[in-house]
């Protein structure tokens, strides 16, 4: 049984899932090297869980006139199908080494967006990797408008591979065809899951000790408390914390090793960052929920943004 909170904050218990099910992957790429980077992750996962990967780069007006420094509109119709022309052909070269994973390419034209969500909604999608880059300016994090459209509207859950992703949790990157190599398998030793407590962290919890049980991974649950100033008037909060971490696990869960359940004080990006490198962890778990009202989010999109970019393994956000 797991523990399920209603909308008024009570728990009751659910029958936890039986296992992982993972039939269909999308995997969005602009053919860029940031892309290349989450292939290995979304095929691996499709080998582990026998999923269909779906391949998908989407042709925009505003990309294209990029490419051809601005042209008329007669001429935009020739441009588009040598461009649609090339994506397949590209597509097809990455399919080619898939070492038997079930497939289908997209090319498709017109907002991003709006067809991926297509895809998504047509397939049945649940999962979908991205790569990202990440960068920084003007004191803001930037992981590009294709990936933030991803995180923030995904019905389902989205692993995303940042530029800084490097060690263990690593995957190489794909060969040429034809190259004789053993398959990159997929392996979480260490998974941590952050919260701040939001109203579906439940729901998230039982994804975080999902993979936790299917890899018989290291599970750690952790909490920042970013305002520590009335700490000696709530004496209790620590102890309250630790007990509201464990009590996201479901008590039949069948986890290798007891979770972790680990209490930080400071900037939470910053403490999320320091848990996973200091436990060498595989994949970090983020619980999204966007208010169309008010734009909430368990927790808030700049710590989001914040850890995806500079996380040294992938990040796994989850939608309520």
């Amino acid at each position: 049984m797991a523990l399920v909170e209603e909308p008024h904050g009570t728990l009751i218990e659910q029958k936890s899932p039986a296992a992982i099910s993972v039939k269909n992957v999308l995997f969005a790429t602009d053919f860029s090297a940031t892309s290349e980077a989450a292939l290995p992750y979304a095929t691996a996962i499709c080998r582990r869980f026998g999923s269909t990967l779906h391949t998908a780069h989407v042709l925009s007006d505003a990309s294209l006139l990029l490419m051809t420094g601005g042209v008329d509109y007669v001429s935009m119709s020739t441009i588009y199908e040598d461009a649609h022309t090339e994506a397949e052909v590209k597509l097809d070269q990455i399919t080619a080494r898939l070492e038997g994973i079930p497939h289908r390419n997209y090319v498709r034209h017109g907002q991003v967006w709006k067809n991926l969500a297509g895809i998504i909604d047509e397939n049945q999608i649940n999962l979908v990797v991205v790569g990202t880059h990440g960068r920084t300016g003007l004191g803001k994090l930037l992981l590009g408008s294709v990936a933030e459209d991803i995180l923030r509207h995904a019905p389902c859950p989205v692993l995303t591979v940042g530029p800084k992703v490097s060690g263990r949790a690593k995957l190489p990157a794909f060969q040429a065809p034809g190259r004789d190599l053993s398959p990159v398998e997929l392996e979480l030793r260490q998974i941590v899951f952050a919260t701040n407590f939001a109203q579906y962290s439940l729901q998230v919890a039982r994804k975080a000790v999902s993979l936790a049980e299917e890899f018989r991974a290291r599970l750690t649950l952790l909490h920042v408390i970013e305002d520590y100033t009335g700490l000696g008037s709530r004496p209790d909060l620590m102890e309250d914390s630790m007990h509201r971490l464990l009590s996201l696990v479901p008590n039949d869960a069948a986890l290798q090793y007891p979770p972790e359940a680990v209490l930080e004080f400071g900037f939470a990006p910053e403490c999320i960052l320091k848990v996973a490198s200091d436990r060498e962890a595989d994949m970090i778990v983020l619980g999204t929920r966007a208010s169309a009202e008010a734009g909430i989010t368990h927790l808030p999109w700049s710590t989001a943004h914040h850890v995806i970019a500079q996380a040294h393994c992938p990040v796994l956000t989850v939608r309520s």
